[in-house]
């Protein structure tokens, strides 16, 4: 009897072994962000070249949950009739999603995802000292070309739904919503 258990404990974690439970990935991205105007105050951010890393844990083939650090460095204008300021910022993401894989197509693995987390807007100079954190809400979606056993290329799009950040400055505040495209691509690697 010992035995017959002992045989069905080992089998039973070998077959949870063989499932792909872990995706680590590093992509490139990009951020496109809308600018967004109020009583005569614009604020047009520049678009910027970017970095992601994540980690994914798929619960189930077609569920997973995911984490992701992205980083981007790009510059923030305000305009009003009479001036305009501008400085460079560093800006910082730290997101948790929901992910729904869709059923295969060919050999592209699509996937969806909602979520939310913090974006960290650090000015690097100019007269706005203040960082800021703002809450948002994510969501988008991609598909895995599989290239090896353990390796594939991730294509996806997440856009981030944000308040536009106005520093604690009043002479700042748009007092609107802001949004923000963010394209990626790059490897994943699965185990």
């Amino acid at each position: 009897m010992t035995e017959l258990a002992i045989v069905l404990i080992l089998l039973g974690i070998s077959s949870w072994a063989q499932e792909i439970r872990h995706e680590l990935t590093v992509q490139a991205s990009g951020f496109f962000t809308t600018q967004t105007t109020e009583n005569g105050l614009t604020n047009k951010p520049t678009n910027s070249a970017g970095v992601l890393a994540g980690y994914r844990f798929n619960l189930k083939k077609w569920l997973a949950v995911e984490g992701d650090y992205d980083y981007f460095r790009n510059g923030h204008k305000f305009l009003t009739n009479s001036a305009t300021l501008a400085f460079p910022m560093n800006v910082h993401a730290a997101t948790g999603a929901v992910v729904v894989k869709l059923p295969v197509f060919k050999t592209l693995h699509p996937f969806v995802l909602g979520g939310g987390g913090a974006m960290f807007f650090d000015p690097r100079g100019g007269f706005v000292r203040n960082e800021q954190t703002r809450g948002a809400f994510i969501y988008g979606g991609g598909v895995d070309l599989p290239m090896f056993k353990h390796v594939a290329l991730r294509a996806q799009c997440r856009g981030f739904i944000y308040k536009t950040p106005d520093f604690q400055t009043a002479s700042l505040n748009v007092d609107k919503y802001s949004h923000s495209a963010v394209p990626s691509a790059g490897l994943v690697f699965a185990f």
